[in-house]
């Protein structure tokens, strides 16, 4: 059984400024005789679930707080506004 080992980086949003580099891995675990393309979909599912990707777009510029407030509070209401009209 062999083992696929992959590093992705891991938020570390208090640590000092010189120990930033958090390591985190993502170990998807391969069986015998098991299809790399299938092992591969396994990583892709598991890399989308951690969010490192939705992360990494958040952080490419700074958002007020009040403006995140706003953002899901406007996400909010149109949620309950779909299902508003689902019931009817």
């Amino acid at each position: 059984m062999e083992n696929i080992f992959v590093k992705t980086k891991n938020s570390c949003i208090f640590a000092p400024i010189n120990e930033r580099r958090c390591y985190t891995m993502l170990i998807i675990p391969v069986k015998e005789g098991e299809n790399i393309d299938r092992a591969l979909k396994r990583y892709k599912r598991k890399f989308d679930r951690v969010g490192i990707v939705r992360e990494l777009r958040s952080r490419q510029h700074f958002s007020k707080p009040s403006v995140l407030r706003r953002n899901v509070i406007q996400r909010a209401e149109f949620i309950q506004r779909l299902r508003d009209l689902e019931e009817i």
